[in-house]
């Protein structure tokens, strides 16, 4: 069982990172790959809402999706955002990327060798990631102005819809020790940690919550 005191550190780094932007339409949405359909399912909303004219879902596979996602991240987006009504034409997949860095420079590469002008782009991702994605975007393509979207979801139910708190639990943790490690190494732009925030994430490192984490050393975001 996870403690009164986890979960409230818990919900301190989930309400971090919801940026609260307001959204309005843009050039492009971007889907951040993973093993969250729902990034899918929340990008053809915006694009129904008028949100995007155009999709671009961005992932490979990784050591959670491999097995459940087996002809990668962004294809199985295509395939559900196909399913809920999105045009195939309104959609580029980008099949490579392997973080979240690789995301937005192959889904640049992509957008311009499509030569579709991008002034401004909605950033789809998981609802614990979004500070982290908008970060890294701000970082790798500061031409753009990034808007961040994800999910609306309270931190019990994406855990219930998850169904492993422990999991959502280091995953949080994880994208808090990035927010903190990466501008340092270049790899997204520096963001004010307030003091509760930086003691939170030490509180559930310390207490274990440490599956996610990276060594701090170089990497790749």
């Amino acid at each position: 069982m996870i403690s009164a005191q986890v979960w409230a550190d818990a919900q301190r780094l989930w309400d971090f990172q919801q940026m609260q932007h307001e959204l309005r339409p843009c050039s492009v949405a971007i889907g951040l790959g993973s093993h969250d359909l729902g990034v899918a399912d929340t990008t053809a909303e915006l694009f129904h809402r008028g949100m995007a004219p155009l999709i671009v879902f961005t992932g490979a596979t990784s050591r959670t999706t491999r097995e459940r996602m087996p002809r990668g991240e962004a294809e199985h987006y295509r395939e559900r955002a196909i399913e809920l009504g999105v045009p195939d034409v309104a959609i580029l997949v980008e099949p490579r990327a392997r973080n979240t860095g690789e995301n937005i420079q192959f889904s640049r590469a992509l957008l311009e060798g499509q030569q579709v002008a991008v002034s401004s782009a909605l950033l789809v991702s998981k609802p614990y990631e979004e500070r982290r994605a908008y970060a890294t975007a701000r970082k790798l393509w500061p031409e753009v102005e990034w808007l961040s979207a994800s999910t609306s979801s309270t931190l019990r139910d994406y855990i219930d819809s998850i169904g492993d708190e422990r999991l959502v639990v280091d995953m949080l943790v994880g994208t808090q020790q990035r927010l903190m490690l990466y501008p340092q190494q270049g790899f997204m732009i520096e963001q004010e940690i307030p003091d509760g925030i930086e003691a939170a994430y030490a509180r559930l490192r310390d207490a274990g919550f440490t599956s996610r984490l990276v060594t701090e050393t170089l990497q790749q975001p």
